[in-house]
């Protein structure tokens, strides 16, 4: 399995030359957000789609 810090270093060596630094950021991001969201679900901190319908309308 790759490490989090061989996925950064993947990720970043696929952008182009010209990247910038907010470029880089941007990957980081999102790598971080989907591992978080890959760990919810394995910790079973999701919720329903209708569930979170009924919160959006009570709005």
């Amino acid at each position: 399995m790759e490490t989090l810090k061989e996925k950064a270093i993947n990720s970043i060596s696929k952008l182009p030359e010209s990247a910038d630094i907010d470029d880089i950021m941007y990957r980081l991001y999102v790598i971080d957000k989907v591992r978080k969201g890959q760990e919810a679900i394995l910790n079973g901190q999701t919720i329903f789609i209708e569930s979170l319908e009924k919160e959006l309308n009570s709005w």
